[in-house]
Formats: C-alpha cells, structure tokens, sequence
C-alpha cells in the first residue's frame, strides 16, 4: 500500500459570522493524493474549493479535522520544524494573479523569495540563473525579473505566480483556478509544462478549476464538491464516464457538443440545490476508487 503525500479525514472550515450565524464553508471532507499524482477538484462557484486548498496549506485554521502532510500533521498546533517543511514542500498557485504579488516588488525578487528565505541557492548568480529558467519555462523573457506586476497584463501576473510555485520544486503544488486568466493556447502551454515537471520532480497537483475538459486532460483522480461536501470522488474515466451523483451528472451534461447539430438540440440536467440535504449522508463504494455521498 502507498503512502499518500496528503491525506485529508473530515476537514471542516466554519467561519464565524456574528455571534448567531455561522457560515460553514466545508463540511467532514475527506480525500487522499499520491506522490506524482493530479488530484482534480470540481464544482460550482460557492462550493468551497479555494477554501479547501487554503485550509490544507494553512492560510486558514481548520475548524476541524486532521490533515496529514508527507507522514506529518500540519493540523493543530504547528512546531517550527513542521511550518518550515510546510512552507518549502508544498506551494500554492492563486486565483487573483495581482492580488498574490507584492507591487513594490521586482517580478525577480517576488519569483526568488522563497530560495531567498530557504537558502536553496549558494549565490545572487545562481539565484538570478534559477529565475531566468523558470520565466522562460513559462513563457516570459528573463529581462522580464527587472519588471514590476503592474507592468504585466493578468495572464502574464498568472504566469509569474506560476512560476514562483513551481520554482521551490515542491512535492505538492496546490493549482486554484490557476489557468482561468489565461488564454486558451497559453493554458496548454501551462498546463503541458506542469506536467513535463511533475514528470520530472514527481510533485503532487490539488488542481482546482472549473474548466470541467481541463481538469479530465491533467487528473488522475477526480472529487466533485457542492455546498462544502464531496459528493463523489472516482478515478477521471469514472467520473466522467459514469457518474453517479445526481449533481456531478448535472455538472457533467452541462459541458457543451463541440457539434452544432447535437448542441442545439442539447438539454443539460437540472439539479435542485435547494432540496439537498446531506446531513446524516454518508459516502458509499461504487468500487474500489469510485464513492459517492447518498
């Protein structure tokens, strides 16, 4: 049996409103992801993606649950030790490109801060090597690092907070919605280049995105979210193939034909949110990497 890079048993991310309401984000989530493996997580806006890859690397405190990174809890109480693997091993791309970079900060020195902090580089020349690399791996010039973030436009910000995940090498990078500011053709390009480097580091993607075809080209296993439960998770044939979640088959019949004939004739499902009611749900075996909530 393989050991999982991370391992998620019953996360829970309630925020606390006023002294009445209480707005539950995420709700008793549980999943797994290999070293080397693409982890895809799906659903509607609300759902509580970005809060889940927040709750994982810590920018949120977990209400509850354990949350078990490479053998080590990064849930609770972290010792120094623990925060210091935490912030070099794992690494998170961000939705909003401009709001993740510092304005006052040179693209350069915002891409190497992290070998700055954990002195991964033996000098300036090696450090400025490491950056050019990786701007030209995304798709930049190396004269780009003397640029500031107000001088890019949104798909090259992306490609920049891009490139100062991926140049830690860490063994699991946590992708929120990191490919929506950019063009279709620069999305492939993305895309192939974090495979091609999982490919050779063996890193681990949360890959989180709405783009339904893009999480089925880069996954391997897929969880599909809605109102803070997993309500169902499967390898991506699975899931795509045959789902079994009236939601994820609602989801699913909503990707448009590529056939103009089959299109127009088209009718997606329609899914009633507001007769959900998952409380006292629990997740049942399809197989032995298919489950669904019922």
């Amino acid at each position: 049996m393989n050991i999982p890079l991370l391992k998620v048993e019953e996360l829970q991310q309630h925020f606390k409103v006023s002294r009445n309401f209480t707005v539950k984000a995420v709700n008793g989530v549980s999943f797994e992801i290999q070293p080397g493996e693409t982890f895809g997580l799906v659903g509607e806006s609300g759902s509580g993606k970005t809060t889940i890859g927040r709750s994982i690397i810590r920018l949120y405190q977990p209400t509850g649950g354990v949350v078990v990174f490479n053998q080590k809890k990064i849930s609770g109480t972290l010792h120094e030790a623990t925060r210091r693997m935490l912030r070099k091993e794992m690494q998170m791309i961000f939705q909003d490109p401009m709001s993740s970079l510092n304005p006052r900060k040179k693209i350069g020195d915002i891409i190497g801060e992290g070998l700055d902090i954990h002195g991964l580089c033996s000098g300036r020349a090696e450090r400025n090597e490491l950056v050019g690399d990786i701007l030209k791996k995304v798709g930049l010039s190396p004269a780009h690092a003397e640029r500031y973030p107000h001088q890019f436009s949104g798909g090259q910000r992306q490609r920049v907070g891009i490139a100062r995940a991926l140049i830690m090498k860490p063994k699991l990078v946590i992708a929120d919605e990191c490919i929506s500011a950019l063009d279709v053709s620069i999305q492939a390009q993305i895309v192939n280049l974090m495979k091609d480097i999982q490919m050779q580091t063996q890193c681990a993607y949360l890959f989180i995105a709405h783009d339904l075809s893009m999480v089925k080209y880069i996954s391997d296993r897929v969880g599909v979210l809605h109102l803070g439960y997993l309500v169902e998770t499967g390898s991506t044939q699975e899931i795509f193939s045959n789902p079994q979640h009236p939601y994820t088959q609602a989801l699913l019949s909503a990707i448009p034909n590529p056939n103009p004939r089959i299109e127009k004739t088209r009718r997606p499902l329609i899914y009633n949110a507001g007769d959900v009611n998952y409380k006292g749900a629990v997740m049942t075996k399809v197989n032995d990497d298919h489950f669904v909530l019922i």
